[in-house]
């Protein structure tokens, strides 16, 4: 598997931007799908963001459209999250996955590789 470390939350104040990175290592970071999920307490990890291969193709929960954005360098081994307009309800822990399967990336599913997680508040 690959492993994933992530970095870049904090505590940050509903209308500020923060962005998210994931890098990889261990094996070939361009033949991952990757994604963002998130956890929020008493809540089960949703999907927030995944990118392709090339970074050609993104998905987003509903959510999160307008306001964040996925994007990876491939050179870099890394996976970003920019997000803009941040909201109290974004409040979570946030994870990287990276899968074979770009199916498997709608769900948290247990085949996926998963970073330690990187908090991230909002406050109102």
């Amino acid at each position: 598997q690959v492993q994933l470390v992530e970095s870049g939350g904090g505590l940050v104040q509903a209308g500020d931007s923060v962005r998210l990175s994931c890098t990889a290592s261990g094996r070939t970071f361009s033949n991952y799908y990757m994604g963002w999920f998130r956890q929020a307490p008493g809540k089960e990890r949703e999907l927030v963001a995944r990118v392709s291969r090339s970074g050609a193709t993104t998905d987003y929960a509903d959510s999160v459209k307008g306001r964040f954005t996925i994007s990876r360098d491939n050179a870099k081994n890394t996976v970003y999250l920019q997000m803009n307009s941040l909201k109290p309800e974004d409040t979570a822990v946030y994870y990287c996955a990276a899968d074979l399967s770009w199916l498997n990336l709608l769900s948290a599913s247990a085949g996926a590789s998963w970073g330690q997680g990187t908090q991230v508040t909002v406050s109102s």
